[in-house]
């Protein structure tokens, strides 16, 4: 796509319909990318009408000004509300176009004649089944591939998901269009050392640490990140994410190593202070198994500190050619690079440098140009 249109290159304003699903109420992945296309397009693209169809009112932190929010005269059928009668009441609305911002669109669009777009994040489910129960396994499988093989376009957070959709589902690569995502403009900011400060001391974070931020659960693999510090000596490492059953096997190793004092696990961060926990640290480790994209990665660019990953999937999408890639499996090689970083400081400095210019690659009013021409285009395709 050409970047170098200006962004009002359309005509008249459009009516968007958008799944409010995860935007309403997740507070994390899927959420925080739906919330971002909304801000982001109701920024640039201001004159349009932006309507949020969701079976619940916004928790209030979560509302966005500005947008009109639509939910289910009856609640008792809000579910089949949301999967069917929906198109229905965005027939009545005149949607010019429906945009399934987590996985999923509903059914009859076609039918109703209203074009569609729909995000599909990953299909880690397909690739790593033993992660997830039987019954997740079918919904998940029945939904993405209705919604990949049924919407106009198909929206690919990274080159990784594009292949996966080809190989997995069949879907013509001439559909796909691969649209990255910013991190919450809230890590763009350097806070200063007092604003920091204060934030250690609420968490009552070490002086110096290592960082990992997500969901502790197997396919994130935290348990490297653990085995590693009997190598490195005297770095601490601050954990924050929710915990899962798999927490208990990292814990029983960090007790039976003897590093309890050196782990910390931080649950209930607010979303405001986690950029002062991040620019604290002195790197982000993220050694996941397979991810849809990595946004932890943008949002540890984003705080001026170096990073390492895991190879394997789009990690290195996320982090750039100047992040540091490690096999998932090898504590020894991950240990080596913690110290690596640690030790020169000049390394440490070209990592920091080279991840802020990689980040060009995500400038908001790019993504927010990608989004509104694959916008465009789709209607126009449909009126042919």
């Amino acid at each position: 796509m050409n970047f170098f249109y200006p962004l009002n290159f359309m005509n008249l304003a459009m009516r968007i319909g958008f799944d409010g699903k995860r935007t309403t109420q997740n507070l994390t992945g899927l959420g925080n990318y739906s919330r971002y296309v909304i801000r982001l397009l109701a920024k640039f693209q201001p004159q349009n009408h932006y309507i949020v169809y969701a079976l619940k009112t916004p928790v209030p932190e979560l509302r966005i000004p500005g947008i009109e929010y639509q939910y289910a005269k009856d609640q008792t059928f809000k579910f089949y509300w949301r999967s069917f009668g929906i198109v229905s009441t965005m027939v009545k609305q005149k949607i010019n176009l429906f945009h399934g911002l987590s996985n999923e669109i509903p059914f009859g669009l076609r039918k109703a004649r209203i074009p569609s777009v729909v995000t599909i994040h990953d299909l880690i489910f397909i690739r790593y089944p033993e992660y997830y129960s039987l019954i997740d396994r079918f919904i998940y499988k029945v939904k993405f591939r209705y919604a990949a093989l049924n919407a106009d376009k198909v929206i690919a957070i990274s080159q990784q998901t594009k292949q996966d959709l080809v190989q997995y589902f069949g879907i013509n690569e001439n559909r796909i269009e691969v649209i990255y995502q910013n991190c919450d403009p809230i890590f763009h900011q350097i806070l200063s050392q007092s604003v920091r400060n204060t934030v250690i001391e609420k968490y009552a974070l070490p002086h110096k640490y290592i960082l990992s931020v997500g969901t502790i659960e197997e396919r994130k693999n935290l348990l490297l990140i653990a085995k590693s510090l009997t190598i490195v000596d005297h770095i601490h490492l601050v954990v924050v994410g929710k915990e899962t059953k798999y927490s208990k096997l990292v814990k029983v190793f960090i007790s039976a190593n003897k590093l309890v004092n050196r782990v910390h696990f931080i649950q209930h961060v607010a979303h405001d202070d986690l950029p002062a926990i991040y620019q604290q640290a002195e790197m982000f480790i993220y050694p996941s198994r397979f991810e849809g994209f990595g946004i932890p990665i943008v949002e540890a660019l984003h705080s001026g500190i170096p990073v390492i990953a895991a190879k394997g999937s789009c990690l290195e999408e996320a982090g750039g050619p100047n992040s540091v890639y490690v096999d998932p499996d090898d504590e020894l090689n991950l240990a080596n690079q913690i110290k690596s970083i640690l030790d020169n400081t000049e390394k440490r400095t070209n990592m920091i440098d080279s991840g802020r210019r990689y980040l060009e690659k995500f400038e908001s009013k790019k993504i927010a140009h990608q989004i509104l021409e694959l916008y465009q285009n789709t209607i126009d395709n449909a009126k042919r």
